[in-house]
């Protein structure tokens, strides 16, 4: 396929990383918190415009030829073995762009506003800009090892962001917590990097850019590993990175706790951008995953379970960012649903739209808990919609557009899903994402009524939220309402121009059927959450109740199963008997008190007599001859 040349994708990169050098470098002591916002939030938009700009020149290409190149040097040379830092701006490339530029420009614009007055706050927006660089880099790499590099890149930021306020023990076991598990996910990223590499490179193939590996793909198809196809375990391997990077089971549970961080980092990065990295890296790669249908099985059913189980235990949540993130790894289930049907196009058109409303919501919620002085007990809310006017109206659109309303984006994309669904894996899995809708529908709905509509439940009255915080809602508030029906055919055209739709095989009742699961999710809401049927629930399913409120005793497990047999081994094990015994006491105190023993054993021989010394002399000389003759 031909490429055109492009200098300003590089530019798209430097200018967050020249906004988090500034910053960095200078932000508390020459720029404060006035220039430190707009130097952060002018780089965020210079990078959307630069994005924008390659945009239109991608437009101006042929279809089959929409992709802009640009090499910036070799980066690994060893051998044949060649890797360049190169840039890659195509259809895939630039809606994704375009999504993490744009969303990370309103996410600037409103942490001006929430984050005003906090001692970091110069240190907030160069951490901010980095992880744009990152994940610039992740979603603009030529090849899977500069993705890599910003894959790593974006889970580092994560930790910064999440730990933030580092001085609470609390959220800085948060950031630990995404780090660790996100290392886990990426170890078998890093494994399935190193198998391709090695079974390319053994066919002859030693370049690892992507337009390379799709012609290469096939070479793999042949080859085997331990018993198993080797496109297969690849393509495994690599899922189970994206399953800590983009919070699937079992590798979810990072997620929840990373609410620790300030709202509009969980706005942007649990909603929008690096969360949405796996599903990214399956679309990016899908010329592997389409020669190990096993492994798109895989993907499936992982997110098929992750979408139900989460949305169960959003059900009961109280603090209202963290029903939002666990809509947000249920939403994620619904994106790998697709990628697993080979709907690559349709999980990339969920993320756009899950986007612009889950970053609504998000800063939704941020509004009000800052209207709210912190509180983020919905049970300790209630009549905000008289109070917050604003935010009510925006956070309801988001819970529209989320719910899968007719005519709002999270339907188009929803419902494209749930059709693919149906085509490649049957009615059960199918089933399976119709109650979820109804799930998600339910737990929404429920937090919009406890938050705004039912009576203020003992709170001192709450202040709207100030314009840098409500205006980046409303243009996100208009994207969720109508980017679905403004993109549904062009951004799906403009993925894969050479799709042939879908026969209509009863779409049309499909569609009427998840939309009844949505609306008695709306309705059992309204119902279920009038205090005494909340009461009698509680009461009459005590055992169930508890169990999806401690969210199936998931961090329990694995401090059971994991952490505790892990600090065993490395207190008693490790630590005492290996470290402090073995090196610490046998081979180095060891051969310390030995070499004492022995000094002091042949100390005794100098004693000072010249004529022990002379017969010690005698005897050496004897010896020596005795050898030589």
């Amino acid at each position: 396929m031909p490429e055109t040349y492009c200098p300003l994708l590089k530019w798209i990169l430097l200018a967050p990383l020249a906004g988090f050098a500034l910053n960095g470098l200078f932000g508390k002591r020459f720029l404060g918190e006035k220039a430190g916002g707009a130097v952060g939030t002018l780089a965020i938009f210079t990078a959307f415009l630069l994005a924008g700009a390659a945009f239109l020149n991608l437009l101006n290409l042929p279809p089959e030829s929409r992709i802009l190149r640009d090499n910036l040097y070799t980066w690994i040379s060893a051998g044949s073995f060649t890797v360049d830092a190169a840039f890659r701006f195509d259809p895939l490339s630039a809606v994704m762009a375009l999504i993490v530029t744009g969303v990370s420009f309103l996410i600037h614009v409103y942490s001006i506003g929430y984050m005003k007055g906090d001692g970091g706050y110069n240190r907030y927006f160069a951490y901010l800009n980095l992880f744009v660089f990152f994940m610039l880099t992740l979603v603009l790499a030529d090849n899977p090892l500069l993705m890599f590099v910003g894959w790593e890149g974006v889970g580092l930021c994560s930790y910064l962001l999440i730990g933030f306020w580092y001085e609470d023990p609390e959220k800085a076991s948060a950031g630990k917590k995404a780090f660790i598990t996100n290392r886990v996910g990426d170890a078998g990223f890093l494994l399935g990097l190193m198998l391709l590499s090695a079974l390319l490179a053994s066919n002859g193939v030693f370049a690892l850019d992507f337009a390379t590996l799709e012609h290469s793909a096939p070479l793999l198809a042949p080859v085997t590993v331990l018993g198993m196809g080797a496109p297969t375990l690849i393509c495994l391997l690599l899922f189970f990175g994206a399953t800590g990077k983009s919070a699937q089971f079992p590798l979810h549970v990072w997620l929840p706790d990373a609410m620790a961080g300030p709202t509009p980092v969980s706005a942007l990065i649990h909603a929008a951008t690096m969360v949405t990295a796996g599903v990214y890296m399956l679309a990016r790669l899908h010329f592997l995953y389409e020669i190990a249908p096993g492994a798109l099985e895989v993907v499936m059913l992982v997110g098929c379970f992750t979408a139900f189980f989460a949305a169960v235990v959003g059900l009961l949540q109280r603090d209202i960012k963290k029903v939002l993130a666990y809509s947000t790894i249920s939403q994620l289930g619904y994106m790998f649903m697709a990628a697993g049907a080979g709907a690559f196009s349709a999980s990339i058109f969920h993320l756009a739209t899950h986007a612009f409303f889950k970053a609504l919501l998000f800063l939704g919620a941020g509004s009000v808990i800052h209207g709210m002085n912190g509180e983020q007990d919905m049970f300790k809310m209630g009549g905000l919609r008289k109070e917050m006017p604003f935010t009510f109206l925006l956070m309801a659109s988001g819970w529209l557009a989320i719910t899968g309303i007719p005519g709002l984006s999270g339907f188009y994309s929803k419902d494209l899903i749930l059709e693919k669904v149906f085509e490649h894996g049957g009615p059960f899995l199918w089933g399976m994402g119709v109650l979820t809708a109804g799930l998600t529908a339910f737990y929404t709905t429920r937090l919009i009524i406890l938050t705004f509509l039912r009576a203020k439940r003992g709170h001192a009255h709450a202040h709207e939220s100030p314009l840098s915080m409500t205006l980046p809602m409303a243009v996100l508030a208009v994207l969720a309402l109508a980017g679905g029906f403004l993109l549904k055919d062009r951004l799906l055209a403009f993925l894969d121009p050479a799709a042939v739709p879908l026969a209509d095989n009863g779409a049309s009742k499909l569609m009427m059927i998840s939309v009844g699961a949505c609306l008695a999710g709306i309705g059992a809401a309204f119902v279920l959450t009038l205090p005494k049927a909340a009461v009698f629930l509680k009461n009459t399913f005590s055992p169930l109740h508890t169990l999806i409120y401690r969210k199936f005793y998931a961090d329990e497990i694995y401090g059971l199963v994991i952490i505790r047999p892990l600090r065993f081994i490395s207190a008693r094990v490790l630590a005492q008997l290996v470290d402090a015994g073995l090196i610490d006491g046998f081979a180095v105190n060891g051969s310390a008190r030995a070499a004492g023993a022995a000094g002091r054993t042949l100390s005794k021989a100098q004693n000072g007599r010249l004529d022990l010394y002379a017969l010690v002399f005698s005897l050496g000389v004897a010896a020596m001859l005795l050898w030589i003759i």
